[in-house]
């Protein structure tokens, strides 16, 4: 079952095999000066950190329209395709995404899928780490699945329900033929570094920026790294593949517009997020949130995303999960 794809060998292949047109897109007029871009979760977690760095590069350029981050959470991500999924197509509202939207649609939350949108461009990757508390007693993935086959569903794991994050140890547990003890948590990563840290859940995905931080002192542990390669970052932390556990993670995030929005606009949106991820300065500032600068235009993330959606479709109806019951 492929959930994620290797990005860097994905991107290489679709754009390969993608005709790309390579005629700068015409100017637009849009009917506003500032496009609303909606985060569909709270302010502080990953995503909205992350888009907040485009909003600050794309503002210094002279791209004619600039662009607002605006957190609207609620339901997994779901109220915030929702409004997406529901504004006109003339530009002024764009949708910061990663698989939270397929995840939404087999769990039913809403009832499209990234084929409801218009995309524009996956923008960057930032691979899943497996956490814990600082409290727990084992110190690496292999007691940590010991001690998850020894009390079966039983480990308190804090997730945000029927999000990527739940989906994340669904997928450990059947790789590896454990279950944990799902605790809903809301405020995304960050709020679930505080409950592992206040030794309220044992378990949880957690990010860079804590992985890097919050060790030192014992607060936090991290077991493994979703990826292909250790990071630099963390290069302590071995990679699940290294532990035996054939199985990548990644939250891909990228932007799309509302069904219907014009090619040219499209096109336009897609040139202006692209034009940060040609700056080394920009790069390396998502590098310090343990996030890759990893840039597909229209086309390219549209295959992408049908094989995404594929693996993901082909995951649930196996598991049984969502509307795959």
């Amino acid at each position: 079952m492929k959930l994620t794809t290797t990005l860097k060998a994905t991107a290489a292949a679709i754009a390969a095999l993608v005709a790309v047109s390579t005629t700068p897109a015409q100017a637009v007029e849009l009917p506003c000066s500032t496009a609303k871009l909606i985060v569909p979760w709270g302010p502080g977690g990953g995503t909205a950190v992350i888009f907040g760095i485009f909003e600050k590069a794309i503002d210094a350029t002279d791209a004619p329209t600039k662009i607002k981050v605006v957190t609207v959470p609620g339901q997994g991500g779901g109220q915030g395709a929702k409004e997406a999924h529901g504004a006109k197509p003339d530009g002024c509202t764009l949708f910061a995404i990663h698989q939270h939207l397929v995840v939404n649609y087999i769990n039913g939350v809403t009832d499209f899928s990234w084929d409801g949108f218009e995309p524009v461009a996956m923008l960057t990757d930032t691979p899943e780490i497996i956490g814990a508390g600082g409290h727990v007693p084992y110190d690496d993935l292999e007691g940590m699945l010991a001690a998850a086959k020894d009390a079966p569903g039983e480990i308190p794991t804090g997730v945000s329900m029927g999000a990527t994050s739940h989906f994340l140890w669904i997928m450990l547990g059947a790789k590896t033929g454990t279950d944990f003890a799902y605790v809903p948590f809301q405020g995304g990563t960050a709020g679930r570094i505080t409950g592992l840290m206040n030794a309220s859940i044992d378990l949880g995905g957690i990010n860079m920026a804590a992985a890097r931080t919050q060790r030192d002192d014992g607060a936090l542990k991290a077991f493994a790294i979703a990826a292909d390669e250790r990071s630099p970052l963390i290069p302590d932390v071995p990679t699940l593949k290294e532990l035996g556990v054939d199985m990548n993670y990644s939250l891909t995030r990228g932007i799309m517009l509302p069904k219907g929005t014009p090619p040219e606009i499209v096109e336009y949106w897609a040139e202006v997020f692209k034009s940060p991820t040609e700056d080394a300065a920009f790069v390396e500032e998502q590098a310090a949130k343990g996030t890759e600068v990893l840039y597909l235009g229209p086309q390219e993330y549209a295959a992408w995303w049908k094989d995404t959606e594929t693996g993901f479709l082909d995951a649930a109806k196996e598991l049984k999960v969502g509307r795959f019951q």
